[in-house]
């Protein structure tokens, strides 16, 4: 038997999934991953137990299962994107907890960099925008905050990674910093048109091109596992970003296929082809992936806050027990009796890009109930993607006729069907929601020849259910209205 050991490292669990040659998953181990909250608007996570969780659920799927490592055939990376590390060269240590990409502390920063009429520029050179979303600004905040960062990065005693180059770090017991196209496109650095680190942004951002890690492709060779951390030499073939590994695990290999990840925040990414987009509605131009040395791209539009709100609902308000049961609850009632809700925890992303704006529930009356509560919380989800659809369809120039979905949250029957209805247009959900974790895997499998091309891995894509919408023009329309009217009152709330 052939075996592929994808590990998908997010921002609330690090999970292994054993993968097979027909694409089936056969086993899969997740260990939750703490959460840390210094200040209003920090997020922080500790790279040494990013490590740990990880390397703990992959011997832990291995020896469930009864793989010996031998066994497998190659490892596939993917991770939360934009949370930064910076480590010690010599001895690997950390010199600060990692900053995850929910964390908005470099909103000055950012702003100011806008004041100075720089973010069209940014723009064109890497697809992105100026926000604390991006490692760039990570990386300049912990270089000069940290005592001493920034005569280390010079000195090149420092190394900066996204998530996947510090695992990569550590299973390769140092041998190895590196990061994929996908990855890098997402740190204000790289420059999308030539793909390399851009000399200017760096100069922006006074970042030392020493600390950077080598950019390679997402798949192929990108080194191989030290002894002493799965037992044997195991090659890492597969690095994506977990959206763009979605995407790819969802097989949208042709420009216009598109799909939506429901995970703690919703991230729409469409494939463009081979020539980056740009957008004029505050979309992302970003890599999607590249392979023997070409490199496709995708239009993306991040949502902060998605699965995350249900998580509120459940640890916040307390109003569910387990986030699953957010669906039976909001089924109880057959609207959100006016209540809308914006869940900008995090600010808001595309297509507003508001750092500053903050939750907002409006339309309570003394009438409104848990219910109502957990129906709007549903509907605030959906109604950011529509958003989203809407855009990237202008700026794409055509639109998308079907959206693939997946992640934890596309298994909500109630969620889903209310985002066939606002998008006016079928929404389609595979019969393996976990595309992230596969997508790794394929990558992984494309390289070492499990799968000898994409037209073997677009087999293995099957539908498990498709939901077509049921409301006519005017309703959605007026919905759509009213949770505009609600977002403006979200917006600019934090000082």
């Amino acid at each position: 038997m052939t075996y592929l050991l994808a590990l998908d490292q997010g921002t609330t669990s690090s999970r292994a999934l054993l993968v097979d040659a027909q694409g089936t998953i056969v086993g899969m181990a997740q260990r939750e991953l703490s959460q840390s909250y210094p200040q209003p608007g920090w997020v922080e996570h500790d790279p040494e137990e990013i490590w740990s969780s990880q390397l703990a659920t992959a011997h832990e799927v291995l020896a469930r299962h009864g793989i010996a490592p031998r066994e497998v055939t190659g490892i596939g990376i993917t991770n939360q994107r934009e949370t930064t590390v910076v480590w010690e060269r010599a001895t690997g240590r950390p010199i600060h907890p990692a900053i995850v990409w929910q964390d908005r502390r470099t909103a000055s920063l950012c702003e100011g960099i806008r004041a100075q009429g720089l973010a069209n520029w940014i723009q064109e050179r890497t697809g992105l925008l100026p926000d604390p979303y991006f490692s760039g600004t990570k990386l300049a905040w912990i270089l000069d905050h940290v005592p001493g960062a920034r005569a280390q990065a010079r000195a090149g005693d420092l190394c900066f990674g996204t998530v996947d180059s510090w695992l990569i770090w550590k299973l390769t017991g140092g041998r190895v910093h590196a990061t994929d196209a996908s990855n890098a496109s997402r740190t204000l650095l790289m420059n999308l048109a030539d793909g390399g680190w851009d000399p200017e942004l760096l100069a922006l951002f006074d970042i030392p091109e020493a600390v950077l890690p080598a950019i390679v492709d997402s798949s192929g060779f990108a080194g191989e596992t030290h002894p002493d951390t799965l037992g044997v030499g195991i090659p890492i073939l597969g690095v994506a970003g977990d959206q763009q590994a979605a995407l790819f695990g969802q097989s949208a290999f042709e420009p216009g296929l598109a799909k939506n990840t429901y995970g703690t925040g919703c991230f729409l990414m469409m494939n463009v082809g081979k020539h980056p987009v740009p957008s004029t509605h505050q979309l992302l131009s970003t890599v999607a992936w590249r392979i023997g040395g070409r490199t496709e791209y995708a239009l993306e539009g991040s949502i902060f806050v998605a699965g995350a709100v249900v998580q509120w609902l459940r640890d916040g308000l307390g109003i569910i027990r387990r986030a699953e049961d957010v669906e039976a609850l909001a089924r109880q009632v057959p609207d959100s009796g006016g209540v809308y809700m914006v869940p900008a925890f995090a600010g808001l992303g595309a297509p507003q890009w508001d750092p500053r704006a903050r939750g907002t529930i409006v339309g309570i009356t003394r009438g409104t109930t848990a219910a109502h509560l957990a129906h709007a919380a549903l509907e605030g989800i959906a109604f950011q993607v529509a958003d989203v659809v809407g855009v990237m369809g202008q700026d794409a120039g055509f639109p998308i006729e079907a959206l693939r979905v997946d992640g934890g949250a596309s298994a909500n029957a109630l969620l889903m069907q209310m985002q066939a209805d606002l998008l006016e247009r079928p929404v389609v959900r595979p019969q393996a929601i976990e595309t992230t974790a596969l997508g790794a895997a394929f990558l992984a499998g494309l390289a070492a020849g499990v799968w000898p091309n994409r037209d073997a891995i677009q087999e293995q894509w099957k539908v498990s259910a498709r939901f077509e919408p049921s409301l006519d023009r005017a309703q959605v329309a007026e919905r759509r209205a009213r949770w505009h009217e609600a977002l403006r009152r979200s917006e600019g709330w934090a000082v």
